[in-house]
């Protein structure tokens, strides 16, 4: 099944006609004669308009069509969005990865999904938002950082900021490098009245390297 006959079901189990659907998703009239596929936009606009539609069953057609009929843990919206180049903004309060041995964001995670052009090249897995002046100058409380996640600790730059998820801190943002023994690292702020720290690998439960960062003046 396409895009576009996914897109037809939606309109049927609505029971409304194609000129209702464009009115209400906000497309032209008659856009379904032109096109054969969608872009992420218009893809949006469609999720918006009827939220009960499940992210991953339009976006590839696997699973089922209604949120509904799925539960959470099979609900990989974060992957859906990816497709779409779509990044999730994760709620760092609810944020369930870190702890089960590696990152890993589920729908409850996501406050909400954005489509950032500049970001558009990079492989960029979620943005979260800055909380606290440990990292102070580079980025201050408030500022949205976007984070790729680190699946094998090999690729870990020394001295580049990380998302690192523990086991008993929660969250932290620091520059890592390496501890003074073997199966430890060090965590630095970029504020100077928070001293740095040593942490035993075993107590880092996922790595995320921030590429990019959002803020308001």
């Amino acid at each position: 099944m396409s895009i576009i006959e996914r897109i037809q079901t939606i309109i049927d189990y609505k029971g409304i006609s194609v000129r209702q659907f464009c009115i209400r998703v906000g497309i032209a009239n008659g856009f379904f004669d032109k096109v054969k596929d969608i872009g992420t936009q218009k893809m949006m606009k469609i999720l918006n308009t009827f939220p009960e539609i499940n992210p991953l069953w339009l976006l590839t057609g696997e699973g089922s069509m209604l949120k509904s009929d799925i539960c959470d843990n099979q609900s990989d919206i974060a992957f859906a969005y990816s497709t779409a180049k779509s990044i999730p903004l994760i709620d760092v309060q609810v944020f369930s990865g870190f702890g089960r041995g590696k990152f890993s964001i589920k729908a409850s995670d996501v406050k909400e999904y954005y489509v950032i052009p500049k970001f558009k090249d990079f492989k960029i897995d979620f943005l979260i938002e800055v909380a606290g002046d440990a990292m102070y100058p580079k980025y201050v409380s408030g500022d949205i950082v976007a984070c790729t996640i680190i699946k094998e600790s090999n690729f870990v730059q020394w001295g580049k900021v990380y998302i690192i998820g523990t086991l008993e801190q929660g969250l932290l943002i620091k520059r890592i490098y390496q501890g003074n023994e073997n199966d430890c690292i060090e965590c630095r702020s970029d504020n100077e009245k928070y001293p740095p720290f040593e942490m035993n690998k075993k107590e880092m439960k996922g790595f995320a390297l921030v590429v990019g960062v959002i803020r308001l003046e």
